[in-house]
Order: C-alpha cells, then structure tokens, then sequence
C-alpha cells in the first residue's frame, strides 16, 4: 500500500483577510499611498478630481481611505504644485533634460521635494522615504537618481516654504 503525501497546512491561507485600515498605516504607508494617489492623478492627466480617485480606490479594492487625511491632503497640495516641483528639480538636472525622467521618478521627486519645503520632517528620512519608494515603484536604477537630486537640493539650501511655494 502507498501513501500519497499530505500538502502541508499553509496557515495564512487559513486566516481571514482583513482590509488594512487607514488608521494603522505607518508613515511609510502613507507616503507609498500618497505616491499611489499621484500616479492615478498623473494617469488620469488631473482631468478627474482627487476625491473621485479616492473613491474609486476605496470601492475597488476595499479600502478605508477617508477623503479628508493627511495622505489625500498631501497629494492635493502636490498635484496643485506640481508645476514649481517640477521646477525646482529641473534647475537641479545637469546634462539631463526633464522629459527623460520617468513619470514614477517624477511623482516621487515631487513628493520629496514636498516634503522638504513644507514639513519639519529631518531631509534624511525624506531621503530616505524617497529612496524606499524609488526602489519599490521606479526603475532598477531610479533611487539614485532620486538621492543624488534631493540630496543636492537639501545641500544647495532648498529654502523651506518659500512665498511661491505657500499651501
């Protein structure tokens, strides 16, 4: 008599999948949502409204996003100054023409920059939270792009909040 072996339990096939709740994202979750609602933003050409976006995505894939926190607010503020972002690191380009850098690269440039005009948040953790979402959304090579941008911002006195950049 053979006997055919037993597959072995798996227990996380066995557990209840549960929708993450947007109270318990980390900030490194929320920046990779905030990344998420700007690539849907830039998919769309910002011809539909955020909030649209939002709810799709909640009704999709089952989530919590509610339209009024910090991740759906960052992201309005980015998509409204995407223009003087994109300025910004383009005077920091150097034999590179803005139209080579990749819409993923892009969004995540903006949001650092972002980040590092209009937050308290210490230019090395926004290095790195953008370096985390280069590699994890951008080419293979993108997070250095990425560092070496940002990191010649913060050296070269990026100025915090400037009148042009208010929220």
């Amino acid at each position: 008599m053979t006997s055919t072996p037993k597959a072995p339990e798996n227990r996380d096939s066995q557990a209840e999948l549960r929708p993450i709740r947007y109270a318990e994202l980390s900030r490194r979750d929320i920046r990779s949502l905030i990344f998420h609602l700007l690539y849907a933003a830039e998919s769309h050409e910002y011809n539909t409204p955020l909030l649209s976006i939002v709810d799709s995505l909640n009704r999709g894939f089952d989530l919590d996003i509610p339209f009024e926190c910090e991740a759906v607010e960052v992201a309005r503020k980015v998509i409204e100054e995407r223009d003087l972002l994109d300025a910004q690191y383009a005077g920091l380009l150097a034999n590179w023409r803005p139209d080579r850098v990749s819409v993923c690269t892009k969004l995540i440039l903006r949001l650092g920059l972002w980040e590092l005009l209009h937050t308290d948040t210490d230019s090395r953790i926004v290095l790195n939270e953008a370096i985390e979402l280069a590699k994890c959304f951008a080419e293979d090579d993108a997070y250095r792009f990425v560092n070496g941008l940002l990191d010649r911002a913060v050296k070269e006195g990026l100025k915090k909040k400037p009148e042009n950049l208010q929220s």
